[in-house]
């Protein structure tokens, strides 16, 4: 990639986001046998090009391990509601239905419970 000067002495690389990508399709045709949509993090080997997001709201240990089961890769948010609360759902629940005024302070409160290292 070409370097980009973003400052005095400062330089950095172009990056791409979905916005900037667009794929066309082609008269060509590929067998589903011939591609290989797997990947690989260091050891650790995945079928499936999907990432869980860690985030609570996201991603629950149920959906983690159906997207492992599934070939994917499920990321927990160690310190999020699922390792302060046994059961976060009807937190989550009643975040969800709240205004975006009353969910910050909301969410300020209920993250106040420490982190339980028996839910790790």
């Amino acid at each position: 990639m070409a370097e980009v000067e973003i400052g005095i002495g400062k330089s950095g690389r172009r990056a791409y986001g979905f916005d900037d990508i667009t794929i066309v399709p082609s008269r060509r045709t590929r067998d589903p046998e011939d591609v290989d949509i797997s990947w690989q993090i260091d050891a650790y080997e995945f079928a499936l090009p999907l990432l869980g997001s860690a985030m609570d709201g996201v991603l629950s240990p149920r959906t983690a391990v159906a997207i492992a089961r599934l070939g994917g890769l499920g990321v927990l948010n160690l310190e999020g509601l699922w390792t302060r609360y046994e059961d976060p759902e009807p937190l989550l629940e009643e975040i969800a239905s709240l205004s975006s005024e009353l969910a910050t302070a909301r969410m300020q409160e209920i993250y106040k419970e420490p982190v339980k290292p028996e839910l790790i």
